[in-house]
């Protein structure tokens, strides 16, 4: 069981992944339909670092409070409601705002993942489950292009965010079926 729970948040660092460099895929496409200009695009993008970083650290302590299950859960349905959510933008104004709360949903990921295993792994397992659980972030990085790119040509660039975020709905019916610590 505790490698589908490796699995499992392999996927959901694959799944943060692909949602933050949707945004970037997307960019040359969105700037020319909505008119921004690269500083536009540079301050939508500063704004998700920002609270990417300032919530870091207080979304690790949020998962230490209400656990790890409960947490991861609530992060990664706050990331994919925030990243369909981007698919109503239409201002640098409104992708700001969405860039804004992404960061501050997606910071949870990487604290719940290594508290996860080490609640699931013994000593001895846990550099190979982090190994596997932080591959996901090259895995997110390597696939969001080809599906970013599919979905944007065959219905637009606002459903390439909600295909996007909907992935991670489908993700949470797994962690919930199966994280039961």
């Amino acid at each position: 069981m505790r490698w589908k729970i490796a699995i499992l948040l392999c996927l959901a660092s694959a799944l943060n992944y692909i949602d933050r460099n949707t945004l970037a895929i997307l960019a040359p496409t969105i700037q020319k339909e909505l008119n921004w200009s690269d500083v536009d695009y540079a301050n939508i993008t500063a704004l998700f670092v920002l609270s990417y970083t300032i919530m870091y650290a207080i979304s690790g302590r949020i998962i230490d409070w209400i656990g790890t299950r409960k947490g991861l859960a609530y992060s990664v349905g706050a990331w994919s409601t925030v990243s369909i959510l981007h698919a109503v933008a239409n201002t640098v104004g409104q992708f700001s705002v969405a860039r804004f709360f992404l960061g501050i949903t997606e910071s949870g990921n990487f604290p719940a993942g290594v508290k996860s295993i080490t609640e699931w792994f013994p000593m001895k397992e846990r550099a190979l489950a982090i190994g596997i659980f932080t591959a996901g972030s090259s895995i997110g990085a390597a696939f969001a292009v080809p599906i970013v790119s599919f979905v944007s040509v065959i219905w637009g660039w606002r459903m390439a965010f909600v295909v996007t975020g909907l992935l991670g709905f489908i993700w949470l019916i797994a962690w919930l079926k199966y994280y039961y610590l």
